[in-house]
């Protein structure tokens, strides 16, 4: 058996969509945040080191490199012939809407590309950019709109300086749901100060405001961080491997089916990973859910209430 007979894949699910594997391609369009430029914050969450996420570093190669490059590597282990973009690192909608439409549509020009998927913020997304994603919806292209919102939480997003609470991450679902764009949330658990109640609150949350997808990271600490500091003074205890995999099947069982799993858990390259040391191994983790799903015999949805999701996408 696959962690797909237990949990709606995002593989999966565009496979139902388009008939095919459809894989994202990771790219680096050079955006910052405005929790680190100075315009919210300065220094980013106190969890965050790019590297931990961008696939290129902060000096990225030019995107239709970068497209080439993510295509071979995808195209090798899977051999699929239908991509997104996706718009990952930093804060992809930052900027211009007329600079972002022309990163976008150059993307959206390479033929096997049949969409794109934006990692932003949820203070980062006016109505402008908004309607530039609902314009590429109409014309048949899979979008999807990834915000990081993390914790429901306001005192949690306090202490990891984010910069945002749960109301921009409110508005922006609102606004962007009203226009039929697909929402994917990021929720991270093991937050500092966070308990299980606070992550299935935060899930709680997101369902009723509606959702399409969800992507859950497990925390880890990386070099260069602030959390690596607090790690260090032994002020935060990471979760260990069996914690993660028995609170991703309980969230996992209480989404319903139709919400789109982009991913159920999340790595670090091992040069910056400093802990836990299992955040570098991302099988273990993914087989890790897919056994303790099948122990139980429970799938996605089993203890689900219904979700306000866009019922096109699933």
């Amino acid at each position: 058996m696959a962690l797909s007979d237990f949990v709606n894949t995002f593989g999966q699910a565009m496979l139902r969509r388009h008939g095919e594997r459809v894989h994202k391609v990771a790219l680096d369009a050079g955006f910052t945040c405005p929790n680190r430029d100075g315009s919210k914050g300065i220094g980013g969450c106190t969890f965050c080191n790019n590297a931990s996420f961008s696939p290129n570093g902060r000096t990225p190669a030019p995107l239709d490199a970068q497209m080439a490059s993510g295509r071979r590597a995808i195209a090798r282990r899977t051999r699929a012939r239908r991509f997104l973009a996706y718009f990952q690192a930093y804060t992809n909608t930052y900027g211009e809407v007329e600079a972002l439409a022309a990163l976008y549509d150059q993307m959206l020009a390479e033929p096997d590309v049949v969409g794109i998927s934006v990692g932003t913020r949820p203070d980062c997304v006016p109505e402008p950019v908004l309607k530039l994603l609902a314009g590429y919806l109409e014309r048949g292209l899979e979008v999807w709109l990834e915000l990081g919102l993390q914790s429901a939480f306001d005192d949690t997003l306090r202490r990891v300086n984010r910069g945002h609470g749960l109301a921009e991450y409110r508005t922006a679902v609102n606004a962007a749901r009203s226009l039929g764009i697909p929402v994917c949330a990021h929720l991270i658990v093991g937050l500092p100060g966070e308990t299980e109640a606070h992550y299935h609150s935060t899930l709680d949350t997101v369902l009723e405001l509606g959702v399409d997808g969800l992507k859950l990271h497990p925390l880890h600490v990386v070099k260069g961080s602030m959390l690596a500091n607090q790690w260090r003074r032994g002020e935060y205890r990471p979760l260990t491997l069996e914690a993660y995999i028995r609170i991703a099947a309980d969230l996992i069982e209480r989404t319903p089916q139709d919400v789109v799993f982009h991913r159920v858990t999340g790595t670090s390259p091992p040069d910056i990973l400093l802990a836990p040391e299992w955040c570098a191994h991302k099988w273990n983790v993914l087989n890790g859910i897919e056994h303790e799903l099948r122990r139980r015999n429970h799938r996605q949805g089993q203890f689900a209430r219904p979700a306000g999701g866009l019922k096109h996408v699933a």
